[in-house]
């Protein structure tokens, strides 16, 4: 399953919201530094979809706000 999301790094809240187009705006407390924003957003998802954070990862977009992520869903 392929998702695209746009973050929104160092925000007050860490929250999730759904778009009418089905994809996600996703505010981060931590900043875009290091990859710190990339980890806290796989840990956010991984608790949304109740899957492994081995299971996410960041197809495109690494270095970008705009991100396209790849959950593998097979068991």
């Amino acid at each position: 399953m392929q998702i695209k999301v746009k973050v929104k790094p160092n925000s007050k809240v860490q929250k999730i919201e759904e778009t009418s187009d089905g994809s996600l705006n996703i505010h981060l407390k931590s900043p875009p530094v290091d990859g710190k924003a990339n980890e806290e957003l796989i840990k956010v998802l991984s608790e949304k979809f109740d899957i492994a954070k081995s299971r996410i990862r960041i197809k495109s977009g690494v270095s970008s706000r705009q991100k396209l992520i790849e959950i593998n869903t097979d068991f």
